[in-house]
């Protein structure tokens, strides 16, 4: 496979990401896929070489902002959900314009905040996204947080949350923010992954999720937590494999 380090700039940012692409000629299948709150493109290089391995390619980013080892200098206190999705839709231009890159099959693969993220992607760009992937995905957020800042005067400058800064943008963007009316519209076939033993984002979520869109499938982890052990992530890689394959054969 090839392994290249390139940047994506849009919206005076500029996002670090690595693309893996499998060998062989002609255009390939692409999973992108987005990290969870502070994370990395590093988190998910294990699956992205897994998956090039098998003939589809992958690209893993940093959401600038989103983590405290992003290289962007954009600042942690300036991220919102937003954001992101901004980051995450500047990055499906961008590989759709590579020709080895097969426009018509590509994929979101997004973990934790990051599944949020993919999903509200998805729903933006329904005719640029295939199929949807989504790992124990943080659908909680919005609640979460307007249920700890009950009114906006509630609101800190900043929170420390994991060892990340965020900043008051954050949580005003999420004030009216309801995910029940902002998800579902998407069309195409969805897999959602989640343990029965998640302390952070409650099943009920996942199982919600699965009921809302039209194309979904639902895969319970028995015993793993947020965060998948080494033996539930080579289960979540090969499960989703199988998905990727499955929605490339309703392509014909």
């Amino acid at each position: 496979m090839q392994i290249e380090n390139i940047t994506v700039s849009h919206r005076n940012r500029t996002i670090d990401a690595t693309y893996y692409k499998p060998n062989g000629e002609g255009s390939f299948p692409l999973v992108i896929f987005s990290h969870g709150y502070n994370g990395h493109k590093e988190d998910a290089a294990l699956s992205a070489k897994y998956y090039a391995k098998s003939g589809i390619g992958a690209v893993c980013f940093t959401f600038c902002g989103g983590s405290t080892r992003d290289a962007s200098g954009f600042p942690t206190t300036e991220m919102t959900l937003f954001t992101e999705r901004e980051d995450l839709l500047a990055v499906v231009d961008e590989v759709k314009r590579w020709p080895w890159v097969d426009s018509s099959q590509i994929y979101l693969f997004g973990f934790s905040q990051g599944g949020m993220v993919s999903a509200l992607a998805a729903e933006e760009r329904c005719e640029d996204i295939h199929a949807l992937i989504l790992l124990y995905p943080a659908f909680c957020i919005a609640d979460n947080w307007n249920e700890r800042f009950k009114k906006a005067e509630d609101i800190p400058n900043t929170e420390i949350l994991w060892d990340m800064t965020l900043g008051r943008k954050f949580f005003e963007s999420i004030r009216d923010f309801r995910i029940k009316e902002r998800i579902g519209k998407f069309g195409g076939r969805v897999l959602l992954m989640h343990g029965t033993a998640d302390e952070v984002v409650g099943l009920e979520y996942a199982k919600w999720a699965s009921e809302k869109y039209a194309d979904a499938r639902l895969e319970l982890f028995h015993g793993e937590p947020h965060g998948f052990s080494e033996e539930g992530n080579r289960r979540m890689e090969a499960m989703a494999l199988y998905f990727i394959h499955e929605c490339m054969a309703d392509r014909g």
